[in-house]
């Protein structure tokens, strides 16, 4: 299942996502963020979903898994992903809207990505460790 030309590939993948979530974050964000929400929220989600991916090749390069690696990452990541979505929509229920008061939505922000980040990693080291165990037999 996992071929020589897989570490290749995975850098492939990753130079992919990483430019992908540059363009997403720095190109289309800011070009529509006050004006068209949902374009904006489009976008968005497509640069958190290359952002959870570039971290998903970093897990299947770069880590050392064991027989069966702990998922508690992938857990706390969720969790931290979720609080901080929940922690902007209550500011902005507050009255601090993205437009209002920006920089009170930094720190769920940073959240958000680090979740992503965590998510991305667990699930890549899983994987690495599922390959390993199906090349061993």
């Amino acid at each position: 299942m996992v071929s020589s030309r897989s570490p290749w590939l995975l850098s492939l993948l990753l130079g992919s996502a990483l430019l992908s979530t540059i363009v997403f974050h720095a190109r289309f964000v800011p070009r529509f963020f006050p004006d068209d929400l949902f374009t904006t929220s489009l976008f968005l989600f497509a640069g958190w979903a290359t952002f959870a991916l570039v971290f998903y090749v970093l897990g299947r390069l770069f880590s050392e898994p064991g027989p069966i690696p702990s998922m508690r990452s992938g857990d706390i990541g969720t969790a931290v992903f979720l609080v901080s979505l929940l922690l902007s929509l209550f500011l902005d229920t507050l009255g601090f809207t993205f437009e209002a008061v920006l920089e009170a939505h930094v720190l769920p922000a940073l959240g958000v990505y680090v979740g992503l980040a965590l998510i991305g990693w667990s699930i890549g080291q899983r994987t690495k460790a599922i390959n390993q165990i199906s090349t061993s037999d």
